[in-house]
């Protein structure tokens, strides 16, 4: 899928609302606001994923600048992909263990 990164959202821009907004270019994937982890509002940006790189291309075209909920939307291709869901779970694992190995006093022990 091509994903293209929103910017510039309100915090009441809903993921339906922005699925409404971009299927007039193509058939959307899926759409994605990332939240804040402890106030669960929109962090001001969204990831609208097309299964064709010319809708997403025409979504561009159409969209960049265009106004929505009252803001001027930039609208671009996304640099990095949609993060993953669970990607908090797990992250720690193993960095107590890192840290020791990479001390230089604690190598030069052994």
């Amino acid at each position: 899928m091509i994903s293209l990164k929103v910017d510039n959202l309100t915090y009441r821009t809903t993921a339906d609302m922005l699925k409404r907004v971009f299927e007039k270019y193509g058939d959307v994937g899926d759409v994605y606001i990332p939240r804040d982890p402890y106030k669960q509002e929109s962090r001001g940006f969204a990831f609208v994923r097309y299964y064709d790189d010319r809708d997403a291309e025409d979504a561009i075209d159409a969209m960049d600048g265009s106004v929505l909920d009252g803001r001027e939307l930039r609208v671009q291709y996304a640099r990095y992909g949609r993060p993953k869901e669970d990607r908090r779970r797990g992250s720690n694992r193993g960095s107590r263990r890192r840290r020791y190995l990479s001390n230089p006093l604690v190598l030069s022990q052994h």
